[in-house]
């Protein structure tokens, strides 16, 4: 659950700023109920550093109340033995729940289901190199790498996550790609050198 509330308050957020605003979040209710029950712009007081604060906090609120009201408490342990595409889709139904959120509730958790996690960093290397079309999206992107490694394991797919994000955040950034220093020059297509 905590993955969940994080990964939903993370999105264009840096790393430092949200996981301060989920600590925050934890030490001020102390349990997904409280957080549930919570006023959605008290919430969003709380995490107030991240963007889109009242979105995130509505979209909070508005997830625990159905995972509670559908669960009975907000235990998502159910999730490790279910297949993995009605995992996916079970939380991809809930407000701000997307398929980085899903995946990332699934893998970076105590379930450490073998599922990958596309985040913009991700999915812009993944097109820059020509792996998937100009298009694609995060849940086509996971879904083909989740699919075509059936024998790693969430530990494989959270390192090969967090390997490729460090390598989106400063080496092919947006805006500013420092190409020549790039491990994978020599194979990237989509290279900016000159």
């Amino acid at each position: 659950m905590g993955q969940l509330v994080k990964s939903m308050i993370s999105g264009r957020t840096r790393d430092a700023v949200s996981l301060a605003a989920y600590d925050r979040l934890v030490e001020r209710y102390r349990s997904p109920r409280h957080v549930a029950h919570a006023a959605p712009r008290e919430i969003a007081r709380c995490i107030r550093d991240v963007t889109f604060a009242g979105d995130k906090a509505e979209h909070v609120v508005r997830t625990l109340r159905g995972i509670e009201a559908e669960q009975h408490d907000f235990a998502l342990d159910f999730l490790g033995s279910t297949p993995l595409p009605e995992a996916l889709a079970w939380l991809e139904r809930f407000p701000g729940v997307g398929r980085k959120v899903a995946a990332s509730t699934l893998n970076a958790s105590t379930l450490n289901r073998p599922v990958f996690i596309v985040d913009s960093h991700v999915l812009r290397i993944f097109r820059r190199l020509g792996l998937v079309r100009a298009g694609a999206d995060a849940a086509a992107v996971s879904d083909a790498v989740t699919d075509a490694m059936p024998d790693w394991t969430g530990d494989d797919f959270l390192h090969f996550h967090v390997a490729t994000k460090r390598l989106g955040q400063t080496l092919c950034r947006p805006d500013a790609a420092d190409c020549p220093r790039c491990p994978l020059r020599n194979v990237c297509p989509g290279r900016l050198t000159k």
